[in-house]
């Protein structure tokens, strides 16, 4: 039986849609409203999807006590180059959910205040500023990824309430809660001391990009 004897049984418009949604934004989030109809097509339609991408050298990731579905390419293709600024923030981001996640273990939906960025990255005394616009640059790039959403318009608005998704764990895959929390807190530190993490390469406007900060 070939792929498309398989897709008979199922909408292929939708089927379409869904496949390149995962493709162009990262992740499908069953509490986004954006990509929860999709997240329950993938889920119902797993072993379809999960053939299809693997013929495209990808492995389908299905996070159901996190409500996140995404892609994994274990050749190291098909990933997005941050800037050194956007690892930091990312990580940034990373850790102040895993920390709202230990204070309110009941919690579903973890909300930060844009503040509260500024903060931990004040705390790293870098020698560049954090500024509103790039703040704002950054998160708009982690929304359109589903990493966050913001509650209120601007983003780099201190009071801005950010919600962020549970698929910021899995930006970079590991095995677990502490693991990310230590990863994290140590790639801190060594944007703090002055290190690059040796993960580098060029974007066309020279600044440093950080490959293993990616989805």
């Amino acid at each position: 039986m070939n792929f498309s004897d398989i897709l008979e049984n199922i909408s292929k418009d939708k089927f379409r849609s869904s496949a390149n949604k995962l493709l162009n934004e990262c992740f499908i989030l069953k509490r986004c409203k954006d990509t929860a109809s999709d997240y329950l097509f993938i889920l119902n339609n797993r072993e379809i999807f999960a053939s299809y991408f693997e013929l495209l050298g990808y492995e389908l990731m299905i996070q159901e006590e996190q409500g996140v579905i995404g892609l994994n390419n274990s050749a190291g293709t098909g990933r997005i180059h941050l800037k050194k600024i956007e690892s930091i923030l990312l990580l940034i981001l990373r850790l102040l959910y895993i920390e709202k996640r230990k204070q309110l273990a009941q919690i579903d939906d973890v909300i930060i205040l844009a503040d509260e960025i500024y903060d931990k990255y004040n705390m790293l005394k870098l020698n560049a500023k954090l500024d509103k616009t790039t703040l704002r640059n950054s998160l708009g790039l982690f929304k359109r990824y589903h990493l966050i959403q913001n509650l209120d318009p601007d983003m780099s608005n201190p009071d801005t309430r950010i919600m962020i998704y549970p698929s910021i764990l899995f930006a970079v895959m590991v095995t677990s809660l502490e693991e990310v929390y230590q990863n994290a807190k140590e790639k801190l530190e060594k944007y703090a001391n002055g290190g690059d993490d040796g993960g580098t390469t060029e974007l066309a406007d020279d600044e440093e990009t950080d490959e293993n900060e990616t989805c």
